[in-house]
């Protein structure tokens, strides 16, 4: 049975990830803009807190890999929903590059909870990076406006990150956590040892 003592200090950064995310439509709804971006770039930091946290005190493990994804999703979530609401001329003129990577992160979900019935949680350093990226472009177009070349960069690691991801998924029969991208895959004994079973 799950109480709150099963749940670690990296566990709770994620968690203040998707306890926010209510918070945050309600500032979207007032048209708070300021407020929205400097909690909106809390919300990025923890994800990077909970990260390290994880790996520094050797407390990784498949329920946090979970709740950090879900954490993530939701914050990119709140973060598109808020660059719509308040740049949405920005959105408007590019709506095609960012209907690419998007549509692709769509099959990417539909394969993995088609495969495995929830989301992936590979966490692979392409991901790492394409959020960094994704949290880099929406927290300056926030604070700053449009930096196109990021923009175009984002649209390229997503793509390619996302099509990583789909590659994992047909490579692993079983959902796995922390995977660190296609080549670390294919000498993966977790991997491995399902298909030779």
């Amino acid at each position: 049975m799950l109480t709150f003592r099963n749940f670690n200090i990296a566990d709770w950064f994620s968690f203040y990830r998707i306890f926010a995310a209510p918070f945050l439509l309600v500032i979207i709804w007032m048209g708070e803009r300021e407020l929205f971006s400097w909690l909106l770039l809390i919300s990025y930091s923890t994800d990077a807190i909970d990260g390290f946290l994880a790996r520094r005190l050797k407390i990784t493990s498949p329920r946090g890999s979970q709740l950090d994804s879900m954490g993530d999703q939701i914050t990119l979530l709140i973060g598109f929903l808020g660059i719509l609401k308040f740049e949405f001329g920005f959105i408007e003129k590019y709506y095609q590059w960012i209907l690419v990577p998007l549509s692709l992160y769509f099959i990417q979900m539909i394969i993995a909870f088609g495969k495995y019935g929830k989301a992936t949680a590979f966490h692979t350093y392409l991901a790492k990076f394409s959020a960094v990226i994704q949290a880099m472009f929406i927290l300056g177009l926030l604070f700053w406006g449009p930096i196109l070349w990021l923009f175009y960069f984002m649209i390229f690691v997503g793509i390619v990150e996302t099509l990583e991801e789909i590659i994992l998924i047909f490579m692993y029969p079983r959902w796995v956590a922390g995977v660190k991208g296609y080549f670390w895959a294919q000498k993966d004994k977790r991997r491995q040892a399902i298909n030779k079973s």
